[in-house]
């Protein structure tokens, strides 16, 4: 299997499955002397980590990382860093009646026509527990970030039908365990999350992600855009199946004069008006805040019995058991910013290379 990899020179691979002994991931390109400890991975690993919410998958996993090279008396050494995290709470037997049938909404089927053969077991590495390697990766590209004073920060812009009004404050989103940053619509989430589990269902939502202290100049002018590279990295979590940044398809309603930002000088320096562009312009930074969405999609795994066919090709019909989170929003928030993290270090590192 080839695409483990992302990166150019801050470049990850990710290895394991879902109900494998461990899963991990790789670093190479990091920075020499940067500051490492395992405690820098915990908080966002606990952020993802399952079993911590009333809307999370009951599956409980410590998500413990172990350093395994790469770190000498708490800096990286500019070798590869690999990092292991065990699993401990697997429960295979869930999937068994489930072994010759295609999951709806799943990668099963397309598994079997590629590669003849696939690990049924919590659909192994198309998981969602694959992502607790990219966060891992993803705080140490975030130590990297804060030298050169790069914050990233997402929340939960709507779930379902229900979203937040355009007047919030970040911080709120810590305040409750859907990462909506604003207590009003949060409670609404969750009662329609409640509505949506008593009927054996789930639900999508929209994750918002804003990056600040990016400097212009960030980004390559043709393939290699930093919105199209953003782009890639956050189609490349599982559940995503949109995304915009700036305005994003709501600029295809606006008139030119209404979609460009105006420059002005802002103290002493280049600035805007309007951040319509969502901080990027021919695929270059251009100093404003980052701002991006990603489209998440219900979770597939669903109680209610659907329609499928079996690897013979005969229809029958599935119901899906085991734990499974009915809403994977909350803890994808910090899949996206880690991701975003991972982008950002790896330009900031291109970058380096693009004069005298």
């Amino acid at each position: 299997m080839s695409g483990s990899s992302f990166g150019k020179i801050f470049r990850i691979t990710t290895w394991g499955e879902s109900h494998g002994p461990s899963l991990g991931v790789v670093i190479d390109g990091c920075p020499a002397g940067l500051p490492l400890e395992k405690e820098d991975l915990l908080g966002m690993l606990e952020r993802r980590k399952p079993g911590s919410g009333e809307f999370t998958t009951k599956r409980s996993e410590a998500d413990e990382p172990r350093i395994l090279s790469g770190v000498f008396e708490g800096r990286t050494t500019g070798t590869p860093i690999a990092i292991m995290i065990e699993n401990t709470s697997q429960r295979s037997g869930d999937y068994s009646d489930i072994a010759h049938l295609y999951r709806p909404g799943h990668a099963d089927f397309c598994y079997d026509a590629k590669y003849g053969f696939r690990d049924y077991r919590g659909g192994g590495r198309s998981s969602g527990r694959e992502t607790a390697s990219r966060v891992a990766a993803g705080a140490v590209a975030m130590k990297l970030l804060e030298t050169e004073g790069i914050k990233i920060r997402a929340y939960t812009r709507s779930i379902g039908p229900v979203s937040i009004p355009d007047e919030f404050d970040i911080a709120d989103a810590k305040k409750n365990s859907l990462w909506m940053p604003h207590e009003k619509s949060a409670k609404e989430a969750e009662a329609y999350l409640r509505e949506c589990m008593g009927e054996c269902d789930s639900a999508g939502g929209i994750i918002e992600c804003v990056i600040e202290g990016v400097k212009p100049g960030l980004g390559e002018p043709v393939f290699d855009k930093l919105d199209a590279m953003l782009a890639s990295a956050i189609f490349s979590i599982g559940a995503v199946k949109g995304f915009e940044i700036g305005e994003g398809f709501r600029a295809a309603q606006l008139k030119g004069s209404e979609n460009n930002d105006a420059f002005c000088i802002r103290d002493g320096k280049v600035s805007k008006l309007t951040n319509h562009s969502g901080g990027i312009l021919g695929g270059i930074s251009d100093g404003s805040p980052i701002v991006f969405r990603a489209a998440i999609k219900p979770t597939p795994s669903i109680a209610k019995p659907q329609r499928t066919v079996d690897d013979e090709g005969r229809e029958t019909e599935i119901t899906v058991h085991g734990r499974h989170d009915p809403v994977v929003v909350p803890r994808a928030v910090v899949v996206v910013e880690a991701m975003a993290a991972l982008t950002l270090a790896d330009a900031l590192l291109m970058n380096r290379c693009a004069g005298l």
